[in-house]
């Protein structure tokens, strides 16, 4: 599918156009991994999903349903091993919304041309350019903190992961922007109140069992990046063993329906304030807000808690009247020029 990025947007533009950007992306990624798949795209040793970043965390889920299946997956940071890459079976599929995160086009580089599959937003690109085998999220127009890019991204990855092996992409998808819909209006109310923890912490830890880990690293980043909040991402199992005793001063958001559970009643009992994000039924209390989410797959519920994420920052923001559109530091080294194609 050819495309071209349809430029940046403000985040709250962004954010508006998402349940009909997302429910055209979902329609298109569909038909379009379903054609490749026929076409022996997704076949044989699973995938290794490299990428920097959100395009990072977005892979977290899909890589957990390709393990689920029984498919060996793994995801990577693309600036986290050494090069050339080792010699290797595996499909290294490089995730770069724009196409030009110089890392992930260094390791694509560096592996057989066989082995060479790439997603991105924009297309063509210089990791679309050495890819064989390209996937395009058609180009979505997106903030500069990732809104639609990065959950269009999770649905195209995701799609993969239900695809590869002989396996097909779930036809629950299609009922996924009506569950957007109704959170957003579930969280349009409690927006103000969900985010008022935020204000005078002096740090914020997100915290996600299993595949909901890439929407605790998802959040830190955001957080991070637009209200400049020192704020840590770790798995559950990981949080547990050592890293919550630092809690004070903190605000805390968790991803799960297990033993995340207990550590929101841990965490909220010691006067530590949380927001719970679970599809089980939670009572909330002093110190423990609770968001619900519809049970759904993997992928998918990664999406509706990027939501969850977007109306907690922008909130978190606008409390603290910061320009969500700001950015201090600007790294020249981490993108290759556009027309790059080496």
């Amino acid at each position: 599918m050819m495309s071209t990025l349809k430029g940046h947007i403000t985040f709250a533009a962004a954010r508006a156009q998402q349940p009909a950007a997302l429910r055209g992306a979902i329609e298109q990624l569909g038909r379009d991994v379903a054609d490749r798949r026929s076409e022996g795209w997704f076949r044989g040793h699973g995938p290794i999903f490299v990428a920097i970043g959100a395009s990072h965390a977005a892979a977290c889920a899909p890589t957990w349903t390709l393990r689920a299946r029984g498919i060996h997956a793994w995801r990577l940071g693309a600036g986290d091993h050494p090069l050339p890459f080792p010699v290797s079976g595996h499909p290294l599929v490089a995730v770069s919304q724009s196409g030009r995160s110089a890392e992930t086009l260094a390791v694509l580089e560096s592996v057989d041309p066989h082995l060479r599959y790439s997603v991105t937003n924009v297309h063509p690109s210089p990791i679309a350019a050495v890819a064989q085998r390209h996937l395009s999220l058609g180009g979505l127009a997106d903030s500069y903190a990732s809104t639609v890019g990065y959950t269009a991204t999770i649905a195209g990855l995701g799609m993969i992961a239900e695809a590869w092996d002989d396996g097909t992409v779930d036809p629950s998808w299609a009922r996924l922007p009506e569950h957007l819909h109704d959170l957003e209006e579930a969280l349009a109310s409690r927006a103000d109140a969900l985010a008022e923890p935020f204000a005078g912490v002096r740090a914020a830890d997100f915290v996600g069992g299993g595949p909901s880990a890439g929407s605790a690293e998802a959040g830190a980043l955001l957080f991070r990046e637009t209200v400049r909040l020192p704020a840590a991402a770790m798995s559950t199992r990981q949080y547990l063993h050592g890293a919550m005793e630092s809690a004070g001063g903190t605000v805390h958001v968790l991803f799960g329906d297990q033993r995340e559970i207990e550590l929101a009643h841990t965490l909220a009992g010691a006067r530590h304030p949380v927001v719970l994000v679970t599809t089980e039924q939670v009572e909330p209390g002093p110190d423990l807000q609770v968001v619900g989410l519809p049970a759904v797959p993997p992928s998918q519920r990664a999406v509706l808690e990027a939501v969850v994420l977007q109306t907690l920052v922008a909130s978190t923001a606008a409390q603290a009247g910061i320009d969500i559109e700001e950015f201090v530091f600007d790294n020249a080294d981490t993108k290759v020029p556009a027309e790059a194609s080496r």
